[in-house]
């Protein structure tokens, strides 16, 4: 057999072969519909260059890799998507684009080549200890069962969180934050890399401002995707902030985003608070949601704790692997 790899020739392979490696590796995952993850290539998040690249066995495409190569922050480092269809792996396919991951982040004068595994599936942590490949993180995806909420539960929830939040006022709106609220919107984004627990991964914080965010929701827009989002104020500050994103085609699935809050007002459960509130914007804005599901460090316990209290559940973990070039 022989192997290569060359640059993207269809979009529309893309789709084929990473559709198929989703509902092979998370099949409890909706994956996009195709006209939806088409239009991820001309809308690219901002501040990103991505290259892609399909890998051959025998002539035939059945491996895709995504480079993408932060240009505002995180300038050592290149995150890295390569999927092999399940039925052609170890047969030299992946390690090929691996190769071309590698030359094209020398290229690029990158150090650190990133990337994530499912542990559902024992191929992707093989593949990365064979290339040498670090354990950086280790990630839990939860699920939110949204058709089977207790809602008693919840209102208790919220009425602790109120108790405790005097002062604070909730305002939520869906897509490009309120201009009176952009600007902290990206502040708190921005200090994500800062106070989450990013492990043994070499990350910084993201150089966040109104224009980066604006333009992050409007690009989600024309991928087909929705951000909805609710923060605390105290005044006219914003202290703390969340938000969930969902497909519009996919009415029954979504996804919990950031949540955080600014250090000097921690202690008064706003992260419950603003959650709670947002969770009950989306149930109003997609009546046939069924599942939430979200991603939280192994070692966010406090984020974890608030999870399980709302119902979220544990499904699989994942780890984010760091390749030191």
């Amino acid at each position: 057999m022989r192997v290569s790899a060359g640059p993207l020739t269809s979009y529309e392979i893309v789709y084929d072969i990473a559709s198929v490696t989703a509902h092979h590796d998370c099949p409890d995952i909706p994956f996009s519909i195709r006209r939806n993850f088409l239009k991820t290539f001309d809308n690219p998040p901002p501040g990103a260059l991505i290259e892609r690249y399909l890998g051959y066995l025998d002539d035939k495409p059945v491996g895709y890799l995504e480079l993408n190569f932060p240009q505002l922050d995180n300038l050592d480092i290149v995150e890295l998507d390569l999927l092999v269809l399940p039925e052609h792996r170890r047969h030299g396919v992946g390690r090929a684009l691996y190769d071309l991951a590698v030359e094209r982040a020398e290229v690029h004068h990158r150090k650190h080549l990133q990337a994530s595994t499912v542990d559902r599936h024992p191929d992707g942590t093989a593949f990365a200890e064979s290339v040498g490949a670090k354990q950086g993180l280790v990630d839990l995806r939860s699920r939110l069962d949204v058709t089977a909420l207790d809602e008693s539960l919840l209102a208790g929830l919220r009425a602790e969180a109120d108790k405790r939040s005097t002062g604070y006022t909730l305002r939520s709106w869906v897509g490009v934050p309120p201009d009176d609220l952009i600007d902290g919107v990206a502040y708190l984004e921005g200090r994500m890399n800062a106070d989450a627990p990013t492990g043994d991964l070499v990350l910084e914080p993201e150089k966040m401002d109104a224009e980066r965010i604006r333009q992050g929701d409007l690009t989600r827009e024309r991928r087909g995707r929705r951000n909805y989002q609710t923060g605390a104020l105290i005044g006219d500050r914003l202290a703390a902030w969340t938000s969930v994103v969902a497909e519009l085609d996919q009415p029954a699935h979504a996804w919990q985003s950031t949540t955080i809050v600014d250090p000097e007002h921690r202690g008064h459960r706003l992260g419950l608070l603003v959650k709670l509130e947002n969770l009950s914007l989306v149930r109003r804005e997609k009546p046939a949601l069924e599942a939430i599901d979200t991603f939280n460090a192994a070692a966010n316990a406090f984020m974890l704790k608030v999870n399980r209290a709302m119902g979220f559940r544990m499904v699989d973990s994942w780890i984010d692997w760091q390749k030191d070039l």
